[in-house]
């Protein structure tokens, strides 16, 4: 029995052996991918330089506050430019699994329940997948200490590398680079700064989200109140506000992120506090004061003068940086200068429709402000505008580079990397899968040519032109209207126009034009153009 037992046994998994998974599909012929991700994009690891141990900094849920307080939380470093761990015995390392998407994929591996908050390329990776990308041999990823600035060297040196090798493993094909966020900054740093090899790497250069003049609203309030990278309740099990307050105020990429001061806003971005006041009279008033981004820096250095951490029982000062800020303005000096390199082709999608902060205000005329210390005590109220609820789409769009394209997607900034719109507006500029002629990125439209018919005849001294001409208009986003489609009646729109003769009383030509609009199924809509124009004979 146990003989025949064992038999089958060998039988199956012989016959499992046989059982191959489908292979995906693999496309030899696309141009490599690099993707880039924004400030807290990365997985951070902590490696002991006692006795190598590495482990998880960020993202983790698990001991996520304790590990995030004694080994990311920095100082900066002036002489270099570079922001350092206050444990002096902790290297921050950017794991480099699976060519570097490890790193930006999902940023906590071992979450299983509410894993969407911590995805962040990962609907992209999966989706360019099923185009044909390949890891390792089309399909890239650039990890990195989000905490230093854009432009550190060191972070340009890996990327100057991280091209070089993604070229070489492709089989010297140029580099499509996706962006998102603070990286589309860290991109421009780069393309300024050596210019030479972006143009002898790059293709095309997709930024996503960018705020390239800043994201006004949301940095003057992490300044004083910190930043919360979740939301709902999975804060509960999180970093703490203050925690990445205390982390993000010896970080230059977050003083990169300030709003821009010589930017020339349609809506200026404020700083405002409802403050109490003595008055000429002796008696208190409240008034509102309103501060530039150029002048809020003194606010920001009051308000945070008398800010500590308490690292290992010691209480190291963490006012506003003022060496950072010097260093941001030949940060912001190299980003006004950088230019596309001839051969290279720069395109833009920014988030919309979403109410995004733009100025703050603190304190009310009924609860003012009577000591600016406090005010990270107090609940900012936003002034919104339009854009992806993080960056204003005023400051996306504004790249100051040659475009071959600006497309704005609605969406949130984070979840703008998971819109369908954004993967066909990829799939279409990266040439994936069969090519199609007739789509339009801009409004997502797909417009196909069904008839064409134009007759010219001369009558009576006159000359008589008709044209008849058809499209069917194909959207990926009106699925929801076909069960209403049966219901709505064509759309019948007319136009006339005329052109005077030599004199007042005579008409030189005239023409006339009927469009019709038939809705169909599946988002499509079929539409005619009839149109007649009579001339006199010259």
């Amino acid at each position: 029995m146990a003989m025949l037992l064992e038999d089958i046994v060998q039988s199956v998994e012989m016959w499992l052996k046989l059982i191959k998974k489908p292979q995906p599909y693999v496309d030899p012929n696309l141009d490599p991918v690099l993707l880039v991700p924004g400030i807290a994009g990365s997985i951070l690891n902590a490696v002991d330089d006692q006795n190598g141990k590495e482990e998880r900094v960020w993202v983790r849920i698990l001991g996520a506050d304790y590990k995030f307080r004694t080994k990311l939380w920095s100082r900066f470093d002036p002489s270099t430019g570079k922001t350092e761990s206050l444990d002096p015995n902790a290297t921050i390392r950017v794991p480099e699994e699976r060519y570097g998407l490890g790193a930006i994929d999902v940023l906590d591996p071992d979450m299983i329940v509410g894993r969407d908050c911590v995805c962040y390329f990962h609907d992209m990776i999966v989706e360019m997948l099923k185009w044909g990308f390949q890891e390792g041999k089309t399909l890239f990823g650039f990890g990195y200490d989000f905490r230093q600035s854009n432009r550190l060297q060191e972070t340009m040196d890996r990327l100057a590398a991280k091209l070089e090798s993604v070229y070489e493993a492709s089989g010297g094909k140029k580099i499509n680079v996706i962006s998102h966020s603070m990286g589309g900054l860290l991109v421009k740093c780069f393309m300024g700064l050596h210019s030479d090899v972006f143009q002898k790497y790059v293709k095309n250069w997709i930024a996503i989200a960018a705020p390239f003049r800043g994201a006004p609203g949301y940095i003057a309030s992490t300044f004083l109140n910190g930043m919360s990278f979740v939301d709902g309740w999975e804060q509960n099990f999180f970093i703490s506000k203050w925690s990445m307050h205390q982390l993000l105020i010896e970080c230059p990429s977050i003083y990169e992120l300030m709003a821009c001061p010589h930017f020339h806003w349609q809506h200026i971005p404020l700083l405002e506090i409802w403050r109490e006041k003595e008055g000429c009279d002796g008696y208190p008033r409240t008034i509102l004061e309103s501060y530039r981004p150029g002048n809020c820096i003194d606010i920001f250095k009051e308000a945070l003068s008398g800010n500590t951490v308490d690292y290992n029982g010691e209480m190291i000062p963490l006012p506003f940086n003022l060496e950072i800020l010097k260093w941001v303005k030949e940060t912001q000096k190299v980003l006004s200068h950088a230019k596309v390199p001839s051969g290279v082709k720069f395109y833009n999608i920014y988030g919309i429709n979403l109410e995004t902060p733009h100025s703050v205000c603190y304190g009310s005329e009924e609860a003012p402000v009577t000591n600016i210390q406090d005010l990270r005590f107090f609940q900012p109220e936003y002034i919104c505008v339009d854009g992806d609820g993080t960056v204003p789409a005023e400051s996306a769009k504004a790249d100051g580079l040659h475009a071959e394209a600006r497309v704005a997607v609605p969406g949130e900034h984070r979840g703008i990397l998971c819109e369908p719109h954004v993967f066909r507006i990829l799939k279409d500029w990266l040439r994936a899968g069969e090519p199609d002629p007739f789509y339009n990125p801009i409004n997502d439209y797909v417009i196909l040519p069904t008839a064409f018919e134009m007759e010219s005849h001369h009558e009576k001294g006159l000359q008589v032109t008709s044209l008849k001409e058809e499209w069917e208009i194909v959207t990926k986003d009106q699925d929801d209207l076909d069960d209403t489609v049966s219901s709505r009646k064509p759309l019948v729109s007319s136009i006339s126009v005329s052109q005077g003769g030599s004199n007042k009383h005579s008409l030189r030509s005239e023409a006339h034009a009927t469009v019709i609009v038939h809705p169909q199924n599946e988002g499509k809509q079929h539409v005619e153009l009839n149109a007649i124009s009579v001339s006199v004979d010259a």
